[in-house]
């Protein structure tokens, strides 16, 4: 039963990264149609918050959520999705998308120390080498991509600002953990995402009303509910139940099957090659990724002290 609930925390957050990164290569297109980056985060927070509002209202499971609760929703929306979207949104505006993608490689690293601090997780040889591995092999991605001779440097602001981006929501993957497991995914998400949209609507929402809608193509508006509702809301309803299934650092290193995705996508468009270099870096990322999730986790070096107790006496 634990290996399948482990199967299913995979799938889950590979599946949800993959929509990720999908997301980003639509995302640039629409933005080159008229949808703005800040345009993006609303419809995103918006259109999140209902779609899960609808599903609550449909399902059977009905959770009361005592206040002092909906305060940690509120803290945990912050991290995960205001904090997150808004300063590497910013940061990729005045920064270059390499360094903005190199940066997205230091969550799992930011979050081993954490769950270390937080969570009280061993820090062991194969989860640091799954985790070079699995940065490596993202490097290698991103640097051998198209996007490396793409226009503009990085400036230091947006490079800064995307760091926070990671470092915010590593925070959420570590300190929020309890309060994920203990309600369903759906009433997470439902009260993350309108206190998300509650924030930043007020900073938002004069750039969306208006949006000069007559001149957005049909094709843009399709790659924005593509980025609303699969990349959004289903992606963060398949991360949710990962996470409840997987310790944070395996989570995080999911955030290397994104550049895996962004690359195939390019090759299928006619965009890019797939050589031998883009081949090692999908055995790195796959393997660093095997080796985290082979690691020791906190339960089981109190098993194995356990177990070694029981033997002495």
């Amino acid at each position: 039963m634990y290996k399948d609930k482990n199967l299913t925390g995979h799938f889950c957050m590979f599946a949800a990264c993959a929509a990720w990164g999908l997301m980003s290569p639509l995302s640039k297109d629409a933005m080159t149609h008229g949808i703005s980056g800040i345009d993006r985060v609303s419809f995103r927070a918006v259109g999140a918050a209902l779609c899960f509002w609808l599903t609550s209202i449909c399902s059977k499971q009905k959770e009361h959520v005592p206040p002092h609760y909906l305060l940690l929703f509120f803290f945990a929306g912050m991290l995960a999705i205001v904090f997150n979207q808004c300063c590497f949104t910013i940061g990729l505006s005045i920064t270059s998308p390499v360094n903005a993608s190199i940066v997205t490689t230091t969550l799992p690293i930011v979050t081993m120390i954490l769950a270390a601090l937080f969570l009280k997780e061993p820090v062991t040889g194969k989860k640091i080498t799954g985790i070079i591995c699995g940065a490596i092999g993202a490097l290698l991605l991103i640097l051998g991509s198209g996007h490396a001779a793409g226009k503009g440097g990085g400036r230091l602001t947006g490079d800064v600002l995307c760091v926070a981006a990671q470092c915010s929501f590593a925070v959420y993957l570590t300190v929020f953990k309890k309060l994920i497991r203990k309600y369903s995914v759906v009433t997470c998400m439902k009260w993350m995402f309108t206190y998300a949209a509650i924030v930043i609507l007020p900073f938002t929402g004069h750039d969306l009303a208006h949006l000069p809608w007559q001149t957005v193509p049909t094709s843009a508006l399709l790659e924005t509910a593509f980025v609303v509702f699969v990349a959004t809301f289903m992606a963060y309803l398949m991360m949710m139940r990962g996470q409840k299934l997987l310790r944070p650092t395996i989570v995080s290193m999911y955030n290397y099957v994104q550049p895996i995705v962004a690359c195939i996508v390019s090759v299928a468009t006619g965009l890019g090659v797939f050589g031998w270099h883009q081949g090692i870096a999908v055995i790195l990322v796959f393997g660093g990724v095997w080796l985290v999730t082979q690691s020791k986790s906190r339960a089981d070096v109190k098993a194995e002290e356990a177990h070694a107790d029981t033997s002495k006496s």
